[in-house]
């Protein structure tokens, strides 16, 4: 009788680095649950791509920065898990969902603030909270923090300091669900090759070659670079890492 699959549930996973995580997470054998805000297309085209590889994958609608949606979204997920596994709970949550803010300090409006607190940390915090009650004892969750924690940019400091908040919150979740043998780490991508912020770092030359310059391997990041590290997190091989901010930089600016 073979066991049952564990299962992972991927907020922002339709593009970007959480496509690439819900891509490597499958590739290890876990099946996944995807978010999108409103892409339905290419949350459907990651999901055929899952599935090829001989996974369960399904992919729900979900605007993470709005904590009125997340009852019934964890609702749906369980009815769906329910049905298709025969238990309504799962193993591991991403929280990876996310938007830039590219504003100094002195021109940050209170909205652009409250934007970013409601995607970046409100919001994480309570659809974990809301999550857990359906999360298995030995599973594990992953918050995608920022190299921007650590290394200062212009323009950067709201978004940098909601991400140094997650990653603080990290190590308290660590800590309070250990007696559950939950594990709570956080990844903090470098600059990434995305189209995250406008793309950026991916279009804009200047950009791309200033962080390579300042980065030990020589290059900007890749969403390869990062998903891996993610579904590797969500292992067996893994089960030691916890409370523990890993940076997945190529060395920047050391």
């Amino acid at each position: 009788m073979s066991t049952k699959n564990k299962i992972a549930v991927v907020t922002g996973g339709s593009r970007g680095l959480g496509k690439n995580m819900a891509l490597a997470l499958a590739k290890k054998g876990i099946d996944v649950v995807l978010t999108y805000n409103s892409n339905k297309e290419a949350a459907d085209k990651v999901v055929a791509e899952i599935q090829s590889f001989g996974q369960k994958a399904f992919a729900f609608q979900l605007d993470t920065s709005d904590i009125n949606l997340f009852d019934n979204f964890i609702q749906q997920v369980a009815e769906q898990l329910q049905a298709q596994t025969g238990s309504p709970n799962f193993d591991f949550l991403i929280n990876n969902a996310g938007t830039g803010l590219y504003a100094l300090a002195t021109e940050t409006t209170e909205e652009q603030l409250d934007a970013i607190f409601n995607i970046h940390y409100k919001g994480v915090f309570f659809l974990t909270q809301k999550a857990l009650p359906f999360m298995n004892d030995g599973g594990g969750i992953v918050n995608i923090s920022s190299g921007l924690t650590r290394i200062t940019m212009p323009g950067s400091s709201v978004y940098g300091s909601m991400k140094a908040a997650v990653e603080t919150l990290t190590t308290y979740l660590a800590k309070e669900l250990g007696s559950r043998k939950i594990r709570v780490n956080v990844i903090a991508p470098g600059a990434i090759e995305t189209d995250f912020g406008g793309g950026r770092t991916r279009d804009n030359k200047e950009i791309n070659a200033h962080i390579a310059s300042l980065t030990a391997l020589g290059r900007v990041g890749l969403p390869d670079d990062i998903g891996g590290v993610v579904a590797f997190l969500c292992t067996e091989d893994a089960g030691w890492i916890n409370g523990q901010r890993i940076e997945v930089s190529g060395g920047q600016s050391l």
